[in-house]
């Protein structure tokens, strides 16, 4: 009679049940929104019955959660070993960086999860808030020594997420089909402005005249 599996072999198949869950997780999620998602069609996808993945993760919400911070993991990771050549250069580290990750399809298609769950649908939203809350401005933030660094880098991190939208997610052109070279050049001096610029108005003029009004002494 047949005995059963040693600890390690049930180990290894509960390691595997649960890479498949996941796996079958950002599928779902990416396909079909957090909204339409379900627990029993990520089962379904993992070839698994339901319940194990309630026993592995209990919820939804918790299941997207852990599937979200695997398709960030790369990111998060690279952005720990940017190279430290001071402020003044981190704009276009970041831009080159953050773009190179969404031109990556491997990388592109858990992200792409991530962001249209986000925008449907408010745990995502909630939990996408924590994860780059975490993982990039308190990451991207100790470079700088500013009063305001965790503003600057949300305000650096909305020029370029929204620009990734735009190029990957609603896919508008030219945008979409501009050259990743270009894009650096174009958003790095913005990216860079945000954090480390002057805080108020760029050309120190003062606000533009209102319409109809014309510049004093004219």
């Amino acid at each position: 009679r047949r005995g059963r599996p040693a600890p390690a072999d049930r180990a290894a198949a509960g390691e595997a049940a649960r890479d498949r869950i996941l796996a079958s997780a950002r599928a779902e999620f990416a396909e079909r929104g957090y909204d339409k998602a379900s627990i029993r069609s990520i089962a379904r996808g993992a070839e698994v019955d339901p319940a194990l993945v309630h026993h592995y993760f209990g919820t939804k919400e918790r299941v997207f959660e852990a599937a979200a911070e695997i398709s960030f993991a790369p990111a998060a990771e690279g952005l720990g070993h940017l190279a430290s050549h001071g402020p003044d250069s981190l704009g276009e580290e970041l831009v080159r960086f953050f773009l190179g990750v969404w031109e990556n399809p491997a990388g592109r298609v858990p992200l792409l999860a991530v962001f249209r769950s986000a925008l449907s649908n408010e745990t995502a939203a909630r939990i996408f808030r924590g994860m780059v809350t975490r993982q990039l401005t308190a990451r991207v933030a100790r470079r700088l020594d500013v009063p305001d660094r965790e503003l600057r880098v949300e305000l650096a991190a909305a020029q370029m997420v929204g620009a990734a939208i735009m190029r990957y997610v609603l896919e508008i052109e030219p945008l979409a089909s501009a050259e990743p070279e270009e894009l650096v050049a174009r958003l790095a001096p913005a990216v860079q402005h945000h954090l480390t610029g002057p805080a108020g108005p760029a050309s120190g003029d003062g606000p533009a005249p209102a319409a109809g009004e014309h510049p004093r002494g004219e």
